[in-house]
């Protein structure tokens, strides 16, 4: 038997029994579930640096995403709420379009 512990998608133990396979789950509480998801984002934003190519950048982009709408909730937000800030903070600040990369800031004096 594999041992995973680990959040997963709510369709993969479905998936383990179509394919043959049981598995054991568990539901977990609200606090369990916040830790899990942050332990999820690192292992998907790892997972996405790993990246060879495109279609696993997006791959890994979107799992990233899945992640975030689910914390997202949990902060008693929606999606629809951090992509207001995101605007908003690309309106006041931009965006990486431009691709600067800031080396060193002085003072004149």
């Amino acid at each position: 038997m594999r041992t995973y512990n680990k959040l997963v998608r709510d369709k993969i133990p479905e998936i383990i029994n179509q394919n043959g396979e049981i598995c054991e789950i568990q539901t977990l509480d609200q606090s369990k579930y916040y830790s899990e998801l942050r332990i999820k984002l690192k292992e998907e934003l790892n997972e996405y640096l790993e990246t060879k190519n495109d279609e696993e950048a997006i791959e890994e982009l979107s799992d990233i995403l899945e992640v975030i709408y689910s914390l997202s909730k949990i902060h008693g937000k929606g999606f629809k709420d951090v992509e207001e800030v995101r605007q908003k903070k690309f309106y006041e600040r931009g965006g990486f379009e431009k691709k600067l990369y800031l080396m060193n800031v002085g003072d004149d004096k």
